[in-house]
């Protein structure tokens, strides 16, 4: 008997992921503010509560810092935390615990004692394409999935789409390292995409051609994957072949996939919802640039945030990459502009 494949929201895909791991693994807990009764401010862990009780979806006090350390010391007892934080930016609350706990420990203990924790963080300023969606200020808008890749020891995780989602978080609680999960919050409920519940696991540090190409690469993250996709499908009118290569996990980092995109193509736009300066495609360009520059037809270009904190409401717009600066990039490289 055949399993249909549902077409989902990508909030739902997380919420199936979760239920599925806390029903196969009673290990598996779900902790943060609100995510009980009220099923997360996102409402992604809506309906957990009821299935699977309030020992294993906790609701926690305001305090970040509080739940994610007891998150830790469980994880380092055998059980699996899933933690919610309500906006990524909460996450510098509870730095400390992550950074000089959960990302050291096993070396600390000599591979004794491992931390197998999951934080998921809700990112972003909810642009998709040159659509403005919403954007919540400096302090519940930002893309810091940079600060993690930094830290040896923690896994970063960024998915686009349901399927992704779904598939990525399934390894995520599976696997024995802290992961940091970021869930772009523009996608919740607006993209919508085939999962199958027989589908494998997607492993972490696999990166996907989301659209192929022959003139040059784009590797996107998040919501810039379908800003890229759809560009490309644009830009098809006019024969220029646009590859977009999403790389799923920034840490562990799929290298050779994307080492042999720009292989095929030699020339790559790197874009991300972060700020330029220190963002993470200046680490992706350092590898091109390393392993592939005699592969190069053309300089590395970036299309990034700019560094300034997130503006409230349209003022966002400004200060975001968008479909019209990555078209640019793209003609520059080509020099079509």
């Amino acid at each position: 008997m055949s399993v249909p494949t549902d077409d989902i929201s990508y909030a739902r895909a997380i919420n199936r992921a979760l239920r599925e791991a806390m029903e196969q693994d009673p290990n598996v807990l779900v902790m943060g503010l609100d995510v009980g009764r009220q099923g997360g401010v996102f409402g992604v862990t809506r309906g957990l509560l009821e299935t699977f009780g309030d020992e294993r979806v906790i609701d926690a006090p305001i305090s970040e810092a509080g739940y994610t350390g007891a998150a830790i010391g469980l994880a380092m007892e055998g059980f699996r935390p899933v933690v919610e934080m309500q906006f990524a930016d909460f996450v510098t609350v509870a730095f400390d615990q992550i950074a000089t706990v959960a990302a050291k420990m096993f070396f600390l203990t000599e591979g004794r004692r491992r931390v197998p924790l999951v934080v998921r963080l809700p990112y972003g300023s909810s642009l998709l394409g040159d659509m403005y969606m919403s954007a919540a200020g400096p302090h519940h808008s930002q893309s810091p999935e940079a600060w993690f890749c930094h830290l040896a020891g923690v896994k970063v995780v960024m998915p686009c789409s349901s399927a992704d989602a779904y598939g990525l978080l399934r390894s995520a609680i599976r696997d024995d390292n802290p992961v940091m999960f970021f869930e772009h919050k523009g996608l919740y409920h607006s993209h919508r995409s085939p999962v199958s519940p027989t589908e494998p696991s997607i492993p972490l540090g696999t990166a996907a051609i989301k659209h192929p190409g022959s003139d040059i690469t784009v590797i996107a993250t998040g919501a810039l994957v379908h800003t890229a996709v759809e560009l490309a499908r644009q830009l098809e009118q006019e024969s220029i072949s646009v590859e977009v290569l999403d790389p799923r996990t920034l840490v562990p980092l799929d290298r050779a996939a994307i080492l042999d995109s720009v292989a095929r193509t030699g020339r790559v736009v790197i874009t991300h919802e972060a700020p330029l300066t220190g963002g993470y495609a200046a680490e992706i360009a350092a590898l091109i640039a390393e392993h592939a520059f005699e592969q190069l037809r053309a300089p590395i270009k970036r299309v990034c945030a700019r560094d300034m904190p997130v503006p409230t409401g349209n003022r966002a717009m400004g200060m975001l990459p968008s479909a019209a600066r990555l078209e640019a990039a793209i003609r520059s490289s080509l020099q079509l502009a």
